[in-house]
């Protein structure tokens, strides 16, 4: 979101202009230095589809102080944080902090802080993108039936341009950049086009984990599906949980498209 809204408010043209960030990045405000996985130096002055291929927080704490947390928050809101959902089951509200200093709005830019996103919000991101920078309102059910499958009630699925068509095609290059050749080469699946990001919850136990997520697309004006991951705890090592989580992404990627091929 942070990428897009960098994108959409011009500080950048597209993914592969090279960025002004250092590395590491002192958080403003304080005297500590927030660093990258990589220690060579990877992440200075690299572009956006670098920073999404090496996962370059330092890049992206950076960004969202250079845009400000009020362009930051537009963004974030029409993505749908800050909004409880109904698909038709009630789903909670991501949420984006408010009146945050300069610090804070550097963690806030790697979904730090008090950043709050549900799996259903992080889907939502993905499948905009995927479509062109439209977001489908979400839901469980397309219609309603009687008991001979007569139809009572259909809905029909309501949009909403969250970004241009422009910006929506230059993340999806830095997406599928990390598909094929960054952190998550083993999300591709053959034929067809594959997208994604991911990130590491910190902490202990349950809290520890990754999750992903993703978008698959077949072809030009083919079915896509979008999916997003999370999975918490269940193995002794990041790396574990991350593999279980890509795993299940494409599980889940593939199975949807193949029903959606009958």
């Amino acid at each position: 979101m942070v990428a897009a809204a960098a994108l959409e408010e011009g500080l950048y043209r597209s993914v592969d202009q090279q960025t002004r960030s250092p590395d590491p990045y002192v958080v403003p405000g304080t005297a500590s230095e927030l660093t990258n996985e990589k220690s060579s130096r990877t992440c200075e002055n690299v572009s956006l589809r670098d920073a999404f291929r090496y996962s370059c927080d330092t890049v992206f704490a950076k960004l969202a102080v250079d845009l400000g947390e009020s362009r930051v928050r537009r963004m974030a809101e029409k993505f749908g944080f800050d909004k409880e959902m109904f698909v038709p089951v009630r789903a909670g509200a991501s949420t984006y902090p408010r009146e945050m200093n300069e610090g804070e709005l550097a963690l806030s830019g790697i979904g730090q802080h008090t950043v709050q996103a549900t799996p259903l919000q992080m889907a939502m991101v993905s499948s905009t993108l995927a479509n062109g920078g439209e977001l489908v309102t979400p839901r469980s059910v397309s219609k309603l039936t009687d008991s001979q499958g007569k139809a009572l009630e259909s809905f029909k699925p309501a949009t909403e341009r969250v970004v241009s068509e422009e910006t929506a095609a230059e993340l999806r290059k830095a997406m599928v950049g990390m598909v094929t050749a960054g952190k998550a080469t083993s999300l591709g699946l053959g034929g067809v086009v594959v997208g994604g990001t991911a990130a590491v919850l910190s902490g202990q136990g349950d809290a520890r984990g990754t999750w992903y997520t993703t978008y698959a697309q077949r072809g030009t004006g083919g079915h896509s599906v979008a999916v997003t991951v999370v999975v918490r705890g269940t193995a002794d090592t990041e790396k574990s949980d991350a593999d279980t989580a890509a795993l299940t992404a494409k599980t889940m990627m593939e199975a949807a498209l193949r029903t959606s091929d009958r």
